[in-house]
């Protein structure tokens, strides 16, 4: 019920030994047939060595963590002491989406563990090969009474997230995670939701181009786009749009120099998806954006490969698709602005994303839109780096998600912090017991005084 602090090292222990040499490579193979090409490098940094660095901060702090926490107890109940306990909940239920399969699955897990829980895990079925060596590693470790998959399709999926679990991790769509909120509503389960939606990146005015557009680059097209925290689109100065155009067509040249052979770039995940992402250039263009496409010379896409070029979309409005839906892709919308306040302005005026980034160095303009936004997370002149930051929650705000995890701020979403109150043998309480009276009153004077 309550697991002790050994106990939880080892589990923890046996899932780090999940991610060993030979695991990685048999994952990162599994992962790349899902996709059709899935470079490996991607894997390896975005997938196993950000799970094995979650492990390991669990396991250093675990200790600190399990410790009860002395509270302040108010004047007026004094010398009594006042405790905070950490508990599991029970078991935690895991939806994991297909574009980082293996930590989208593991790193929640890493927290439900080291809070004492047991846990059952769903991966996606657009993953199956990765679902299935996940199923089969994760028995060969644990009980299945500690942690358990489940494979199957999106029925599957729907049971799943009716059951009564203690909690409820989901990481997916917004459309979807509505349907997985209102699920686990009629059990009372409390959810955690990692959503998506469209996380804008500010290019201000001060911001030197050289040093940021690689970054930028990097960001938007590790895994080709199909990451939840991808910037969705820029916010540029309107007089600095086609220096910024230009800085991209070179960095992303230098970074990807072919497309449809190259390893190093990741392909769409379905025929679906790809389809989808062709359409939402189809649209854009028929809506007048102005469609540049970032593919080598003389190079011709193959639908077969559901490897898409990058592409930047410019001229764009919110009557086109692209800047209605999440992208979730290796397409780039530029929106030019007149002002760093019409940049703010814009961001407010949609839906809170789960990620902000902005780049510059007037110190000023910065703290105005950390102060002025609101985003599940930021990260300042780069992208993406404050998800891999431990000590930092991870989480969503509206409709780009609730709850948040990593860290300590993952061992504490999946525990109960239960309340205690210790009373002494000498309690000052007794004297507003019944009957009451003149004293009484005066007692209730002296405690509005103390507040």
């Amino acid at each position: 019920m309550n697991p002790s602090r050994e106990v939880r090292l080892d589990r923890l222990a046996r899932l780090e030994r999940l991610l060993d040499d030979d695991a990685e490579r048999e994952f990162a193979e599994a992962i790349s047939q899902d996709f059709g090409n899935r470079s490996r490098v991607e894997t390896v940094l975005a997938e196993t060595i950000f799970t094995r660095t979650a492990i390991k901060q669990a396991r250093k702090h675990l200790k600190a963590w399990m410790k009860p926490r002395r509270m302040p107890t108010a004047m007026t109940y004094l010398p009594g002491r006042s405790r905070l306990l950490r508990q599991p909940l029970g078991v935690v239920g895991i939806i994991s989406p297909w574009n980082y399969p293996l930590q989208l699955a593991l790193a929640p897990l890493v927290g439900a563990l080291a809070a004492g829980n047991r846990a059952m895990l769903k991966p996606s079925e657009f993953t199956p090969r990765l679902s299935e060596v996940l199923r089969r590693r994760i028995a060969e470790v644990f009980a299945e009474d500690e942690v358990a998959v489940v494979v199957g399709d999106a029925d599957v999926g729907k049971a799943f997230s009716a059951l009564p679990f203690d909690h409820l991790v989901f990481t997916g769509s917004t459309p979807v995670g509505r349907i997985v909120a209102q699920a686990a509503a009629k059990n009372l389960t409390p959810v955690t939701l990692e959503l998506g939606g469209k996380s804008p990146a500010i290019i201000d005015a001060s911001a030197d181009f050289a040093r940021i557009v690689e970054r930028i680059a990097f960001g938007k097209l590790l895994n080709a786009g199909q990451t939840c925290i991808a910037p969705d689109y820029l916010l540029v100065p309107r007089d600095r749009r086609d220096e910024l155009v230009a800085a991209l067509r070179a960095v992303v040249a230098r970074m990807y120099p072919t497309i449809q052979d190259n390893p190093d770039y990741t392909s769409i995940v379905s025929d679906r998806h790809y389809q989808r992402l062709r359409e939402l250039v189809d649209d854009a263009r028929a809506r007048g954006a102005q469609v540049v496409e970032l593919a080598p010379a003389g190079e011709s896409a193959d639908p077969a490969r559901r490897k898409l070029a990058p592409t930047l979309l410019l001229d764009v409005d919110d009557s086109m698709r692209v800047m209605q839906e999440e992208i979730f892709g290796p397409l780039l919308p530029i929106v030019a602005v007149d002002s760093a306040q019409a940049a703010i302005d814009y961001v407010n005026a949609h839906d809170r994303p789960l990620a902000l980034y902005w780049f510059g160095e007037d110190r000023a303009a910065r703290d105005r839109v950390l102060a002025h936004t609101i985003s599940g997370g930021v990260t300042i002149n780069d992208t993406l780096l404050h998800i891999a930051q431990e000590a930092l929650p991870f989480g969503g705000v509206g409709p780009s998600g609730q709850g948040c995890y990593h860290g300590e701020f993952g061992f504490r979403q999946f525990s109960k912090e239960k309340p205690v109150f210790i009373q002494s043998r000498l309690s000052g309480v007794k004297l507003l017991y019944p009957p009451y009276g003149a004293f009484t009153e005066k007692m209730l004077k002296a405690l509005a005084r103390i507040g």
